[in-house]
C-alpha cells in the first residue's frame, strides 16, 4: 500500500524532535525516532504521522521518503519543505534551520513525538539501531532494503489480522479520498 506522503508533517515532526534535542542530532538517530513515532501512532491510533513507506535497511527500519530527503535525494521539480527547515547532513548530523510556523501535527501526534523522545531520546544512535533490530517487523536486508507493510507493523504490535485488515482498509479509503479532493 502506497499512501500519500506528508512531507510537511514529517518535517514538522523532525523539527520538534530536533528542537527538544537542542537543534542538532545524528540523522541516523532522527530516522529511528521518526520511525518509532510513526509506528506508535499507527499502533495507537490506526494512522501513522507521516504516511511514509516503511522499509528494513541494514541499520533497522526507516521511513523511506524521509530518508531520501535527509540524504538529499529529492524528487526533481518538487519544492522541498524539508530543506527549508532542516540542513543537509554534515558529519552525519542534521540541524534545525528554522522552526516551521505551520503546524499540521495533531495534539495526539505531538504527544507521541514527546513520548518517543522521552523514552528513546537519551539513547545513542547505535543503541537505537540495536533496539530497532529487536522489532519483529524488521528483517535484515543484507545491504539492500525490504519493504515493511503496515500489516507487518500491526501484527508485530500484537494486533490480529482482522484489526490489521480494517486499519489497512481505512487508510486506503482515506488516501483515495485525499487524492480525489486534490
Amino acid at each position: 500500500m502506497n499512501l500519500r506522503y506528508h512531507q510537511e508533517r514529517a518535517t514538522q515532526a523532525a523539527a520538534r524532535l530536533l528542537e527538544v534535542r537542542g537543534g542538532v542530532m545524528s540523522y541516523l538517530k532522527l530516522l529511528k525516532l521518526l520511525y518509532l513515532a510513526d509506528r506508535r501512532s499507527l499502533l495507537q491510533h490506526g494512522r501513522p504521522i507521516t504516511f511514509d513507506r516503511f522499509v528494513s535497511m541494514d541499520h533497522g527500519p526507516v521511513l523511506s521518503q524521509t530518508y531520501n530527503l535527509i540524504v538529499g535525494e529529492e524528487q526533481p521539480g518538487q519544492r522541498s519543505y524539508w530543506r527549508e527547515h532542516i540542513t543537509e547532513p554534515e558529519h552525519h548530523e542534521v540541524r534545525l534551520l528554522k522552526k516551521p510556523t505551520e503546524n499540521e501535527l495533531s495534539a495526539a501526534q505531538e504527544r507521541i513525538l514527546d513520548e518517543v523522545f522521552d523514552e528513546f531520546g537519551r539513547m545513542g544512535r547505535w543503541q537505537l539501531v540495536d533496539y530497532v533490530h529487536t522489532l519483529a517487523e524488521w528483517q535484515d536486508p543484507h545491504g539492500s532494503s525490504i519493504p515493511i507493510s503496515i500489516r507487518d507493523v500491526l501484527r508485530a504490535g500484537g494486533l490480529d489480522d482482522e484489526v490489521a485488515e480494517a486499519v489497512e482498509n481505512d487508510l486506503a479509503g482515506e488516501d483515495a479520498l485525499s487524492r480525489l479532493l486534490q
